[in-house]
């Protein structure tokens, strides 16, 4: 079953139990996934590959840290719990991340496979990096990764 057949079998659950937090979060996905098959839109062909699901998921997780973070930062602990909720919602539906551990030892690897040696080729080896782990590992554990072992 496809990620996005999963998020409208779930839609339709939390529509019979009255979930109105988990229904207001996956409206806002199913929205978020509709509107990128728009823009994708080719040859009459509507439907998202699993990896760009991931994408939308990916950014939606995203949106909601930055924003647990800076409602924390600006005191609003209610608004925090809130987006904490929403961003479980959309974990269940992510898989599973890389470690930090894991992602380091792959950057190891490419970092010796290219011979790069300096932070002069971070732009090089970020550039396969995030292709080779999209939807697998954050960008920015992948970033923090490369920086420390180039430094």
């Amino acid at each position: 079953m496809s990620i996005k057949q999963s998020i409208l079998d779930d839609l339709k659950t939390a529509m019979k139990q009255k979930e109105a937090d988990r229904l207001r979060v996956l409206r806002s996905l199913k929205a978020k996934i509709l509107e990128k098959e728009i823009s994708e839109r080719k040859d009459g062909e509507a439907e998202l590959s699993d990896e760009q699901v991931i994408e939308v998921l990916m950014k939606a997780a995203k949106q909601r840290k930055e924003s647990i973070e800076q409602f924390e930062d600006g005191g609003r602990g209610d608004l925090a719990e809130k987006e904490k909720a929403e961003l479980e919602i959309i974990e269940e539906f992510l898989p599973k991340m890389m470690s930090e551990e894991e992602v380091r030892a792959e950057v190891k690897d490419q970092i010796e496979s290219m011979g790069a040696s300096s932070m002069a080729d971070m732009g090089k080896v970020m550039g396969v990096m995030m292709g080779k782990l999209k939807g697998k590992a954050e960008g920015s554990v992948v970033s923090k990764v490369v920086k420390e072992e180039l430094s």
